[in-house]
């Protein structure tokens, strides 16, 4: 019995034979089930619950893989570091700099979910979970308070912006006609924000 894995011969004419051990090809697919295996199962992580007040999404399930954590920690990033995931305070926060900031925040979670690869979202179910998430947060969640309040806050704002010689933004805010009902739904949408900041935590770092 030849044991040689890899053998080369030479006939008389000079033709040139390879000769290749069946335990070659066995070793060739078994690296090749590894390599699907790690590309395919083992970069998943274990089983995260999130429940999402913000548009309405509700318990999710799902499975996140490592491409799935990097998305989910650059939105909560841009979360955190606006004023969006961050409590408000009617006395101190000046709600023209809280639109800015949201309207921001709404253009680019748009544009990260736009740089998803095409091909994660048709291979991953769990992206495609998220995506589903961000998509309705955004949709349901931030954009009809944004329709609704924004430009018209902001146009009322602009006509009144002379009394600010006088008065401070905070003061001045408190004047517009409906203040009592925007600062209620500013709360509202603020503390669903902060805590779908919390839920992506969860898809960040595994808690259940």
């Amino acid at each position: 019995m030849n044991n040689d894995l890899l053998r080369l011969s030479v006939d008389g004419n000079l033709n040139v034979g390879i000769h290749i051990s069946p335990w070659i090809w066995i070793l060739a697919i078994a690296i090749a089930i590894l390599v699907f295996l790690i590309r395919n199962f083992w970069h998943r992580l274990e089983i995260v619950r999130v429940n999402v007040d913000l548009g309405g999404v509700g318990q999710v399930e799902l499975r996140p893989n490592l491409d799935d954590v990097q998305i989910a920690h650059r939105i909560w990033v841009e979360l955190v570091t606006r004023k969006a995931a961050l409590p408000i305070d009617p006395e101190r926060d000046v709600i023209i700099e809280i639109y800015d900031s949201w309207y921001a925040l709404f253009g680019k979670v748009r544009k990260l979910l736009g740089d998803v690869p095409s091909q994660l979202i048709r291979k991953e179910k769990s992206t495609r979970k998220l995506i589903g998430i961000f998509t309705e947060t955004l949709n349901r969640g931030l954009r009809p308070h944004l329709t609704e309040w924004h430009a018209r806050f902001r146009s009322w704002y602009s006509q009144h912006s002379n009394e600010l010689n006088e008065k401070t933004p905070q003061q001045l805010q408190k004047e517009f006609p409906e203040y009592e009902r925007l600062i209620s739904d500013i709360k509202i949408v603020n503390q669903q924000l902060v805590q779908y900041a919390s839920e992506l935590q969860k898809v960040i770092y595994g808690e259940k």
